[in-house]
């Protein structure tokens, strides 16, 4: 009987890299934070203020793990860098946030703002089981072939691009506009230094969220050391510029009380700018859109789940790729999870809480930045962080800040992700109590 060849994995690439970070920045966030934003905040400078303080915290974000990815070239991210600066016990808590939070809520909170984004194309549909429908069939897409994957992932991520394009501009033509200002003034600054922008912040760090996710595939990526830092500055840059003019577009087109409280803003932006036979077709536009963003998520969680299965002798049934190289055990938990959201949501809660937790371990992150330097200063660094310490401080600065006032001001919403973050260590305790991680004889570093 002869030998059946080895597939040989196949390496994503520059292109492939900056679609994921796009697509899995572009979703739900933006699309549906506006109206909570405007509860909070009047002034249209400060709520414009809100994407470009975002965008600024997400790119020095990616600064800070380019320089750390390519130090620490491992699929994972964040559970492999906190394994390594800090302990393996914080990475465990990290790859087990990102497992329960980091992708399966907004996997789930993508799919049901399509459900309802479609919904307002086809009033008769059934949302939510359009949403485990779309699920299920990327989960099966992403689960035959990483090339196949690729190739679907930049098709789509490129027709978003094009389209949000399409609609910033011909919303900045039609129509008369908002009587808005959005030229700084007092009101405006005294609103950037607001509790309410704080809080508001965890809306827009949430739809920032995913400018991270190329490190989850770093072992996958064309080399890495090169194009890691390339594709999370691209990406990120590309959504800073789409979020604002996006944002501008919808502030434009209608008045704050009719976002304030609205989910589905780009339907009702679409709707005052078009008419509602127009917001109606592009509700479905939205709805086709986060298809991406789902598919980037079903994507690179699972590499989290599969690394941490390479490390934990407790979770090695998760560990094993298929022949094509895909995590298929990883991604089907992660698939069950993002299920059990989907069937159970409280879409606001859901997105404090999933901020909350998300913006901690990128926050411990960063700050590992600075005591990697400190602890391992021969460690080659290929790429370091530009603008380096103000970069990263900068990011620490501003995501401490928001991370204050959503404990002070959204206190259940931060008990839940820090009762989560307990269950994670109980889980470690378990899984570690009679075998010793892997990951502990390799990686932690050198506090010498």
């Amino acid at each position: 009987m002869p030998d059946i060849a080895p597939i040989i994995p196949y390496k994503i690439t520059f292109l492939t890299g900056t679609a994921i970070v796009i697509a899995n920045m572009v979703g739900t966030g933006v699309f549906t934070s506006l109206g909570f934003q405007v509860m909070g905040i009047q002034s249209g400078f400060a709520l414009l203020m809100l994407w470009l303080v975002g965008g600024l915290i997400a790119l020095c974000g990616a600064v800070s793990y380019g320089e750390l990815a390519s130090a620490m070239p491992r699929s994972g991210g964040e559970y492999h860098y906190l394994s390594r600066i800090y302990h393996p016990a914080l990475g465990f808590l990290s790859g087990w946030v990102s497992a329960t939070v980091g992708f399966a809520a907004p996997t789930a909170l993508a799919a049901l703002a399509l459900g309802q984004y479609a919904k307002s194309l086809w009033p008769a549909l059934q949302p939510t089981w359009l949403s485990v429908a779309v699920v299920l069939a990327l989960t099966l897409v992403h689960g035959t072939s990483t090339r196949a994957g690729s190739r679907v992932q930049v098709i789509i991520t490129a027709l978003k691009v094009v389209v949000l394009v399409l609609f910033i501009g011909t919303g900045m033509v039609v129509g008369e506009g908002q009587p808005l200002s959005v030229a700084p003034d007092a009101a405006g600054w005294q609103a950037l230094l607001s509790p309410a922008f704080a809080v508001s912040l965890v809306f827009v760090s949430y739809a920032y969220s995913g400018w991270n996710a190329a490190v989850y595939l770093t072992g996958e990526i064309e080399n890495p050391r090169r194009n890691l830092s390339r594709i999370l500055l691209t990406g990120t840059a590309i959504v800073l510029l789409l979020y604002v003019g996006l944002n501008y577009v919808f502030l434009r087109s209608t008045p704050l009380a009719g976002l304030k409280g609205q989910v589905e803003v780009g339907f009702v932006a679409a709707t005052s700018l078009f008419g509602p036979l127009g917001g109606r077709l592009m509700g479905g536009v939205i709805a086709a859109l986060l298809v991406s963003t789902i598919s980037s998520m079903i994507f690179a969680g699972p590499r989290i789940v599969q690394t941490m299965g390479e490390d934990l002798p407790a979770l090695r049934f998760l560990a094993p790729k298929s022949r094509a190289g895909v995590p298929v055990r990883a991604l089907l938990l992660q698939t069950a999870i993002t299920l059990a959201f989907i069937l159970k949501p409280s879409f606001q809660g859901v997105l404090v809480y999933a901020g909350f937790v998300l913006n901690l371990f990128t926050f411990l992150t960063v700050l590992g930045l600075f005591v990697l330097r400190f602890r391992q200063p021969n460690l080659p660094r290929p790429y370091k962080a530009w603008g380096y310490p103000l970069t990263p401080l900068i990011f620490l600065v501003l995501s401490g800040w928001t991370l204050y006032f959503i404990l002070r001001d959204k206190p259940w919403e931060s008990l839940y992700g820090l009762a989560t973050i307990a269950l994670g260590m109980v889980v470690y305790f378990l899984t570690t109590r009679t075998t010793a991680p892997i990951v502990e004889e390799t990686s932690v570093v050198e506090r010498t």
